[in-house]
């Protein structure tokens, strides 16, 4: 769950708000997050595959918002990062005739969907504009 994904791409897409003058590179991008430039690309195509991000190919190229910011919110951006459950169950089969056991995965999974859903709709409450103004207003 702790795979640092959304912080990634929320971090590329803040960049690319802020600095919307201007096309940026993934090296550039992949220095403000202190990571491998090969992970922002990797991140940046399942962002571009969800028509939020952009690019301009050449010498004077980079990435760029596909849509306003105003119009992407977080909640859909978590969903892009993580189309599937951000929970897991332990990946042994617990015992079938231990009376926790045999039911224990299926009370599990009605709390992590009423967790996730919880989450989601939390984050589906701002924007990535209302995000990014915590670091144009400082």
């Amino acid at each position: 769950m702790n795979n640092g994904r959304f912080a990634i791409a929320i971090h590329v897409l803040t960049l690319l708000e802020v600095s919307k003058e201007e096309l940026l590179a993934s090296d550039y991008i992949a220095g403000s997050i202190n990571i491998n430039s090969v992970l922002v690309r990797k991140e940046i195509a399942e962002l571009r595959k969800a028509g939020l991000v952009d690019s301009k190919e050449g010498k004077n190229g980079g990435f760029f918002l596909a849509k306003k910011a105003d119009d992407i919110n977080l909640g859909d951006l978590f969903k892009v990062i993580y189309p599937d459950s951000i929970f897991a169950f332990a990946k042994n089969t617990p015992n079938p005739h231990c009376p926790i056991g045999k039911d224990i995965n299926k009370h599990l999974e009605g709390l992590y969907i009423e967790a996730e859903l919880a989450l989601v709709q939390n984050l589906k409450k701002h924007s990535l504009a209302e995000f990014c103004q915590k670091f144009i207003s400082k």
